[in-house]
């Protein structure tokens, strides 16, 4: 296979920090960014930038599309700002769709004419098991709903030039964000039908499938690695 260079938002913790590093194993040229610095050393190159300021969005991506020529992009960065529905203020909201979405938009047309040119790209969008509904995420599922419908519209829009884009949708995975995000993720996981988290290397894997050549003919696709979730709890909680 031709050696594939591959770009990650949010790269160095959690989801993001475990793509990275199994397409590096898989002999992918990675380029991460991420607002913080890695703990140790990334499994490819790193630009450190706060996604969340599109000052720096514009900075950083033309700093990366001057050095590489990008064939993959997954648009893993996000945030969830939980908040009770009369808690749900202007910014919050704003913020929460600009970061997960209005990133996801710069991202993909920074790399986008290098992906013409070549007839061929792989675009892969992280949404959330959240966007089917969850208590205090109104902003969260807002952002991850319109994530599957954005990704929709460019794979037919983006179809005849050999690009493909794709949705992976996690459930509840032990990084640090959804710990953070969910004080009662150990009692939350009793009703997921595996019994279990996902550890961030099994969502990763699913990323890299729709990267790949074999996935070559899937496009506006959500798949949904949640352990059964999506479908039912298992349990009440």
């Amino acid at each position: 296979m031709e050696q594939r260079t591959t770009l990650i938002s949010g790269a160095t913790k959690g989801i993001g920090r475990a793509t990275a590093e199994r397409l590096n194993a898989r002999g992918h040229t990675v380029i991460g960014i991420s607002r913080s610095e890695p703990v140790d050393e990334f499994p490819g190159h790193f630009f450190q930038a706060d996604l969340s300021d599109r000052a720096a969005r514009a900075a950083v991506l033309a700093d990366i599309t001057g050095r590489y020529q990008v064939d993959n992009l997954v648009n893993n960065v996000g945030v969830a700002n939980p908040q009770a529905l009369e808690d749900v203020d202007a910014d919050t909201f704003a913020r929460t769709i600009e970061l997960n979405l209005g990133a996801a938009i710069d991202l993909t047309q920074a790399v986008l004419p290098n992906m013409r040119k070549r007839k061929r790209g792989r675009i892969v969008n992280i949404s959330s098991r959240s966007a089917l509904g969850r208590e205090l995420r109104t902003s969260y599922a807002a952002a991850k709903s319109g994530m599957i419908g954005m990704s929709r519209s460019w794979a037919l829009e983006l179809a005849g030039d050999g690009i493909t884009v794709n949705v992976v949708s996690p459930g509840l995975t032990g990084t640090e964000m959804m710990r953070m995000n969910n004080p009662d993720i150990e009692q939350r996981a009793k009703a997921i039908p595996m019994g279990r988290l996902a550890e961030p290397h099994e969502i990763a894997a699913a990323i890299e499938f729709f990267l790949s050549d074999d996935a070559s003919y899937i496009t506006g696709q959500l798949l949904h690695a949640c352990g059964g979730l999506s479908i039912g709890a298992s349990s009440p909680l």
